[in-house]
């Protein structure tokens, strides 16, 4: 295959024009002023120079007209004037459409594909798949070596060990026979494996430092390429703002355009395949849907029209949803026409707008009273339709006469990159689900007590923002597992299409940049689970659907819980403030009511007036220390069966055995602290 001579420049040149298109057009809705000039003088005279390096002396010219149009611009107080703009985008046009016969090797063997491509107009989507993917296989390979490279250090780990026993051998107290041998010849033997084991103990070190900051930066560069394969929804809007600019200028209409949605990167493919189908809706909307400003006037809309492309998720689909502020389909015309021309029966009269929505999507059908640059040749929403049938995705239409009409276009994504919330959510049987939610539907995160969950019909609910909104553990969403309104939650706010919910998770674990992916077509999934992301070793990852998060909210699951149970609080007596607090942090992370004492006086005023399920206590404190605390309790009639543990800085043997004799139902080191091991003490207490 003879080698591509414009494989670098193809990129580079579509980047600039595009850059260049969208900056002109900034300067005509006048967003732009000198220093968009300077800035678009810079970009063309690069285009210029990378089209002479290349020999591409047509597309030179053309740029350099560009620059000497702009030239007289350049200074402060003077703007381009309709004119000016109108030649420059001709040029930008032709440089385009020259472009795209620079095709790659395997476009000049296909001419009818070559010509499709310029039918096709200048495109704005651009990913090297190919170069994309071979940087994602490399980095998987590399990965398999680092693992490789793990098992090595591990070998080594065991040389040290050899290295330390060979040491001992000959270590003068190893034998009776060692200590026989000459105290010179010992000592050198000894000498040689102690630097031994001194350089395994560095080699070990370095190569563990070696691997770990080889990890990072692979997944690093996993990430990056995964994105790079990716390609932000806005590279949309520069063609479909200059398609509604020029269909407006060609019609004598005023629009204005507006694309929403930029920030999401999907995979380019996807992107590509459907920009003709917004190309053609943004033409028809137009054409056929925009009044002239006389007409626009004469029903009190402004005299500009408007035209937005929004692009959003929803569910397990990306909509493109394009909507027009216009006349709207005239839906007796397009029954009269359909008839006329036999594409329905004349006694259907009883269809309704959606079966003649799907009538227009077939396509042979217009309004339009005369065949323009723009529309009249009935074609068009069926190459939408077929465009996005083809992707496996749908089209649905709305429209209200005089207010316009709305084209979305769903569409299953391959790939997709979205900022997400990651959490954890404990489920049976001791298991965790790692799971994301889309960080867009995320309105905020809090910290849900027992008391704060309120159960009546059809489920549980919290109060947020002063208004009532369903709660539903994470756990019960995925796995439907029973669970008990006694304890507490971290809840994460969730807004969907039909409201708010309340989401209760065990832990929140940040915000990170994931890379979703489908579920297979085989799968059987839950409603609420959009599709998966992978983690740094390769693990699948579910990601969340908003809108099925809060449908599960909403639908409620009041037969799920189990029957509350009232829950004691717990009381931490410590003279020290900070072991106060620590305990109670972790206690109220857990879902307990914590109340605290500074001295176990304070606690015994406090327990004749309130029950406790588990007393925290220590045991040095000023005044009355831990252990005379509980005998005091054991004493009372009342308090002698509350359980006490003993959280304490003395660990003696005959320590423990006092806190026994006493009564106290456990014994923490402060020195080896572990809030695990005080949950799992505190657990079964409190049943």
């Amino acid at each position: 295959m003879a080698q591509d001579p414009y494989r670098y420049f193809r990129p580079e040149a579509r980047d600039l024009v595009d850059q260049f298109a969208k900056g002109v057009l900034e300067i005509e809705k006048g967003d732009g002023g000198a220093a968009t000039v300077q800035r678009l003088l810079r970009l063309v005279h690069t285009l210029k120079g990378a089209a002479r390096v290349v020999k591409q002396s047509e597309i030179a010219d053309r740029a350099h007209a560009i620059e000497d149009t702009l030239a007289p611009f350049r200074d402060a107080g003077q703007e381009l004037g309709r004119e000016q703009i109108d030649v420059i985008l001709e040029h930008i046009d032709d440089i385009s459409s020259r472009l795209v016969t620079l095709a790659p090797t395997e476009d000049a063997e296909h001419p009818a594909r070559s010509k499709a491509s310029k039918e096709e107009g200048p495109r704005t989507i651009r990913a090297d798949l190919a170069e994309t993917d071979t940087v994602l296989e490399g980095v998987a390979e590399t990965h398999a070596l680092l693992n490789g490279l793990r098992g090595s250090a591990h070998g080594l780990e065991q040389a040290r060990h050899l290295a330390e026993l060979l040491l001992a051998q000959f270590s003068p107290s190893a034998s009776a026979e060692s200590a026989r041998q000459s105290g010179a010849a010992a000592g050198r033997r000894i000498a040689i494996a102690e630097e031994l084991c001194k350089k395994f103990g560095g080699i070990e070190r370095d190569f563990g430092s070696i691997i770990d900051q080889m990890d990072r930066e692979l997944r690093q560069l996993r990430e990056a390429a995964e994105r790079l394969r990716l390609v932000p929804a806005g590279n949309l809007f520069t063609a479909l703002e200059r398609t509604a600019r020029d269909g407006a200028r060609a019609l004598g209409k005023q629009v204005t355009f507006e694309g929403k949605g930029s920030g999401i990167r999907l995979d380019a493919q996807v992107l590509e395949a459907v920009q003709g189908a917004l190309i053609q809706i943004v033409r028809n909307a137009i054409a056929h849907g925009i009044e002239s400003p006389t007409e626009r006037a004469a029903t009190g809309k402004p005299s500009a029209g408007c035209v937005t492309v929004e692009v959003l998720r929803r569910g397990r689909k990306i909509v493109f949803a394009c909507r027009d502020d216009g006349r709207g389909i005239d839906l007796e015309a397009v029954r009269r026409i359909a008839t006329q021309r036999g594409l329905i029966s004349p006694v259907a009269k009883e269809l309704g707008v959606q079966d003649l929505v799907r009538v227009l999507l077939r396509g042979g059908i217009t309004t339009s009273q005369a065949v323009t640059a723009v529309s009249g040749r009935g074609v068009g929403l069926d190459v939408v339709r077929e465009g996005v049938e083809r992707l496996g995705g749908e089209v649905t239409v709305r429209t209200e006469r005089y207010k316009g009409t709305m084209f979305e276009l769903a569409i299953p994504p391959s790939l997709a990159s979205i900022e997400a919330l990651v959490i954890e959510a404990d489920g049976q049987k001791g298991t965790t689900s790692r799971t994301s939610i889309p960080i867009d539907a995320v309105r905020s995160t809090l910290r849900v007590a027992a008391k704060d969950i309120s159960r009546g019909s059809p489920g549980a609910a919290i109060l947020f923002e002063q208004k009532a909104i369903p709660f539903i553990p994470l756990s019960v969403a995925l796995d439907g597992a029973p669970w008990s309104p006694g304890r507490g939650w971290n809840a994460v706010i969730v807004a969907g299409a039909g409201g708010m919910a309340a989401i209760g998770v065990d832990r929140l674990l940040g915000t990170a940049r994931i890379i979703t992916r489908p579920l297979p077509e085989r799968l059987i999934a839950s409603s609420i689970v959009v599709g998966a992301s992978l983690d740094v070793e390769g693990n699948p990852q579910l990601v969340l659907d908003p809108d099925g998060l809060v449908t599960a909210a909403q639908r409620g699951d009041a037969d799920r819980l189990d029957a509350p149970a009232p829950v004691r609080p717990v009381l931490v007596i410590d003279d020290s403030l900070t072991t106060r607090m620590l305990e109670q942090s972790i206690l109220e992370s857990a879902g307990y009511d914590v109340d605290v004492a500074n001295s176990a006086e304070e606690g015994l005023e406090i327990l004749r007036h309130k029950r406790y399920g588990v007393i925290l206590v220590d045991v040095e404190m000023p005044g009355m220390d831990g252990f005379s605390f509980i005998e005091r309790i054991r004493a009372d009639a009342v308090l002698r069966d509350t359980p006490a543990i003993l959280v304490t800085s003395r660990a003696s043997a005959e320590d423990r055995q006092r806190g026994r004799d006493v009564g106290a139902h456990g014994h923490i080191m402060k020195s080896e602290f572990d809030q695990a091991e005080l949950l799992a003490m505190i657990q079964p207490l409190m049943g």
